[in-house]
């Protein structure tokens, strides 16, 4: 039998309505591949037992000829979804003994397509950090090496647990979450596609917040077909989320379509930044001679407002990071720290302290001071209208073309050690790993990393598509094309 964890999702849903192979089978071989492979650390809480139950029920519904479109399907869980009876941590010691009683929209759908379980996955403490070096259960490693080395690397960042399993074959996608590029990012770094869609495609409920009005769901897959049909399964309008949007979810999947002759891609003159790597430059270039030997129109585009997009969203993020973890404080749920006869401030002091790491304390300390009194008008606000000067940038940009195209990350995955001892000295400097993708979430368009090749070391690159408002389809047709074409 071939190695059932090397095929990928239309693959997988094909033999198990051909009763080729069973979903017991499938789930079995990726638990296999998941305890050959604890030394990544991709998963914080493994479910084994329960997917095992869940992919015998997934077989029975098969045989009867009542399975979901994901029926039997293995799949991770980035873990700050809330799954119903299943620990739920968002990789903090705040949250280290949190067991939810309800599901996230997200992963209910999921559930309701017939997929299995099989475990909560690693990323940066409360979805904070470009490295997934910032859990309270260790770094995740990426499976990529470089050529000749055995130095570990980091995955990306904060939705690495999820971009490592996916291309390591731990299963066969992954929910992850979207702020200002934990998606695109690691989906770069390991030779998977990452999906964003657009701010209100996906519920928000049930997941736990960093920055609300940049936090989007999304997905990785193995290729552009496959994270097509997972991102139209988890999209749609939610009841319980007031910023989710009610609009027809299309049939991404089934609609693909390479055929791109005569649509116009941007490319902006704001993405060739200083100290960009030559190789990231030839990836670029590569991309654009796929697109127009295809018949697509390259248009060159000005974005102007991108300058100030990191600055801007490390202000807004923050400001909402620091309202949004208000709600940890040692009373309601959570860790508390021990002590006797504390006072109520001081059981606040020591329970902040001990329970969040130093980068999400930084966010939180960040965020306290742009909304100070004295400060309010100076940063946030002004923050606010710039982000606002950004999304007019893209919607200029759009009246002239279908999707932009630009690299996903400055640099293919750096050394774990290099991201500590960045991280440590000049945080600033880590933050820069999300200039090409943050624009996108300021403006809540809907974005994907499609792999496009390897650099001289044998590490991955993605390139970036970004498309209209709820336009997904253009962005998956276009990179569809890309893919075709890259493997």
């Amino acid at each position: 039998m071939t190695n059932l964890t090397t095929l990928n999702l239309r693959q997988t849903l094909e033999g198990l309505k051909s009763k080729k192979f069973s979903s017991l089978d499938v789930t079995s071989a990726y638990i296999k591949n998941i305890e050959a492979s604890r030394n990544l650390n991709a998963f914080i809480t493994e479910t084994f037992d329960f997917a095992l139950v869940q992919a015998k029920k997934s077989d029975a519904k098969i045989n009867a000829g009542t399975g979901g479109e994901l029926e039997g399907i293995p799949l991770g869980i980035k873990d700050l979804f809330c799954t119903k009876n299943i620990r739920t941590t968002s990789a903090s010691k705040m949250l280290e003994n949190f067991v939810p009683t309800y599901e996230s929209t997200v992963t209910q759908k999921l559930l309701n397509a017939g997929s299995v379980t099989l475990g909560k996955l690693n990323m940066d403490e409360f979805a904070m950090g470009s490295a997934n070096t910032n859990s309270y259960f260790g770094p995740v490693i990426n499976p990529y090496k470089k050529k000749n080395s055995n130095e570990d690397l980091v995955p990306g960042g904060s939705s690495g647990g999820s971009a490592a399993a996916v291309a390591a074959n731990l299963c066969l996608g992954a929910t992850g979450s979207d702020t200002g590029g934990s998606i695109r990012q690691p989906a770069s770094f390991t030779n998977t596609v990452g999906v964003k869609p657009t701010y209100g495609r996906c519920s928000r409920y049930g997941m736990i917040a960093f920055a609300s009005s940049l936090d989007q769901a999304g997905i990785f897959a193995k290729d552009v077909y496959d994270a097509a049909l997972l991102q139209r399964v988890i999209s749609g309008f939610d009841v319980k989320d007031s910023t989710s949007v009610n609009i027809a979810v299309p049939q991404f999947e089934a609609l693909l379509n390479s055929n791109i002759k005569g649509k116009k891609i941007g490319i902006p003159q704001e993405y060739f930044v200083a100290g960009m790597s030559e190789e990231i430059i030839q990836l670029w270039n590569r991309g654009k001679e796929i697109l127009q030997k295809r018949g697509a129109e390259l248009v060159e585009i000005s974005l102007p407002h991108t300058q100030y997009a990191s600055a801007v969203y490390y202000v807004l993020a923050s400001a909402e990071c620091s309202s949004n973890l208000a709600r940890f404080d040692g009373v309601r749920y959570g860790f508390r720290a021990e002590g006797t006869n504390l006072s109520l401030e001081e059981m606040y002091e020591k329970t902040r302290d001990q329970g969040f790491g130093d980068e999400v304390k930084r966010r939180i300390l960040t965020g306290t001071y742009v909304l100070s009194a004295g400060f309010f008008d100076a940063y946030y606000k002004k923050a606010q209208r710039v982000r606002r000067l950004v999304l007019q940038d893209f919607n200029d940009a759009f009246k002239k073309v279908d999707v932009i195209l630009t690299p996903t990350t400055p640099s293919a995955a750096f050394p774990i050690n290099q991201s500590k001892e960045v991280g440590n000295s000049d945080p600033v400097k880590m933050y820069l790993n999300d200039a090409f993708t943050i624009p996108v979430n300021l403006a809540g368009l809907p974005a994907l990393s499609v792999p496009a090749g390897f650099d001289k070391d044998g590490l991955p690159l993605g390139l970036q598509l970004i498309a209209k408002h709820f336009d997904e389809q253009n962005m998956f047709d276009v990179a569809l094309a890309i893919e075709e074409d890259s493997r």
